[in-house]
């Protein structure tokens, strides 16, 4: 009679595809019971070539209908950058479960070839689910492909392309100080951030010392858009502007006011540019049903919540909250062996954006009167330690580290509930108004009694 454990691995009636993709052609490695028996390696499976086309992906599916229904098919591919994703999406359009694995390094070996890596992909998935078999290394476990809603791959091009021109911003503002402390090293005096718009109005008017000092007074103040700078400031950047001891030389002074204007044209683009994608971010959070709810989080606001969301993607990815921690990065690290090493740091694996966006989130909270910022003051003395010269705690990073995670988990909770009641819905159904973040409810879940009265109700 067959043991228990072993009715789990009965062979099953189903097609492993593991996708070598590449920009142009892709490969397929087919794998399964039956292919395995009549080939006995998996090496000497059969492959299917395709294009990255419209043309190329019906080829696939052809290959892959005349095996098995697609019902019985899964397909494994690695996550490279975007060349995959068209193809995931023709997939799941087809009904065909689809896994995803990072990027895999090979073992130096004698074979090497888009063949067998995409062979290798079908035998991982093979042993993955077919087999069970346990995985160690956390970078070759495979993850299940759900489609993301319209309004996350909209929000997840524009938070993408919102931290590129907050970069370029940057530079251009880094670039733009040091060129006034060559020019005007005394323009701070007056205004504390050069690169401002009002002080950006007097550079491009005025943009030498000579030329500021030598305006009249009216000129001044008429550039001013309301009460900044004041009359008195106004007199004083002009007495600062005739005994400035900036660059004089004509050739570098030249060079540094051509590359100032261009730098300055550059700057307020972009600055347009965040301001109307910021624009767009805040109207599909409010239009949303998962921006309200994330947004009812305090402090979270409309931009760090399409932040989130767009890194989120389908919460059903992810089955547990601990997952969704480490996606966001704020897992813990243990390192231990014998006796003479045993700590913990963070980790710093996990999505970018998604963590440096619930950090700041974090460090608001702590300054925002709400549950956050009592567990932050209550675990400060616990877990800090206390310095008697300067009377103040150190090391709170680790509690910040706390906080971020039990934020982290409220938004899983509630995104995962409001998910699990709308899949529950019949078609056709009206759903109910999402179920939003309330203090007097949710307040207990960092001590830890919102759990336990969450399993009381479960059980």
């Amino acid at each position: 009679m067959q043991s228990p454990s072993l009715r789990l691995l009965e062979p099953t009636d189903t097609l492993y595809v593991g996708i070598d993709v590449s920009k142009e052609r892709c490969i397929a490695g087919l794998l399964s019971n039956r292919l395995l028996l009549a080939h006995r390696r998996f090496e000497r499976c059969p492959t299917l070539t395709f294009e990255q086309s419209r043309t190329g992906f019906a080829a696939l599916l052809r290959g892959i209908t005349r095996m098995h229904t697609c019902a019985q098919t899964v397909v494994l591919l690695e996550s490279t950058g975007h060349y995959h994703k068209a193809l995931v999406s023709f997939l799941l359009e087809h009904g065909i479960e689809v896994y995803i694995i990072h990027v895999q390094k090979r073992a130096s070996s004698m074979l090497k070839s888009d063949k067998y890596d995409a062979l290798s992909l079908a035998l991982h998935l093979y042993n993955t689910l077919e087999k069970q078999i346990q995985i160690t290394d956390k970078t070759q476990r495979i993850r299940r492909a759900h489609p993301d809603a319209p309004m996350t791959l909209y929000l997840a091009r524009l938070a993408q392309h919102r931290v590129e021109l907050v970069s370029e911003s940057t530079r251009r503002r880094n670039k733009l100080t040091a060129i006034c402390d060559e020019i005007f090293p005394e323009y701070n005096q007056v205004f504390r951030d050069v690169n401002a718009q009002v002080a950006l109005s007097y550079r491009i008017a005025f943009p030498t010392p000579a030329a500021l000092a030598g305006a009249s007074i009216d000129a001044l103040c008429a550039l001013r858009p309301h009460n900044f700078p004041s009359n008195k400031q106004v007199a004083t950047l002009a007495d600062l502007a005739a005994s400035s001891i900036g660059v004089r030389d004509p050739g570098h002074l030249r060079g540094l006011l051509l590359e100032q204007s261009l730098l300055i044209d550059e700057l307020i683009l972009l600055r347009r540019h965040l301001e109307h994608i910021e624009a767009e971010m805040i109207a599909a959070i409010e239009g949303s049903r998962e921006g309200r709810i994330v947004t009812s989080i305090p402090p979270i606001g409309p931009i760090q919540a399409a932040s989130i969301l767009a890194c989120i993607g389908s919460i059903d990815k992810f089955e547990r909250a601990a997952e969704l921690k480490a996606y966001a990065g704020w897992a813990p690290r243990w390192a231990q062996t014998g006796t003479s090493m045993d700590h913990m740091s963070l980790s710093s694996n996990g999505n970018r954006l998604f963590k440096q966006t619930i950090f700041l989130v974090a460090m608001n909270a702590t300054h925002t009167e709400c549950e956050w910022q009592r567990l932050y003051e209550r675990l400060v003395p616990l877990k800090c330690s206390y310095d008697a010269r300067t009377k103040q705690y150190t090391g709170r990073l680790k509690v910040i580290g706390r906080v971020a995670g039990e934020i982290v988990e409220m938004i899983f909770r509630l995104l995962k509930r409001d998910a699990t009641m709308l899949a529950a819905l019949p078609a056709g159904a009206v759903p109910p108004p999402p179920e939003l973040y309330d203090a007097s409810r949710h307040a207990s879940r960092g001590q830890g009694q919102g759990r336990k009265e969450e399993r009381i109700k479960q059980a």
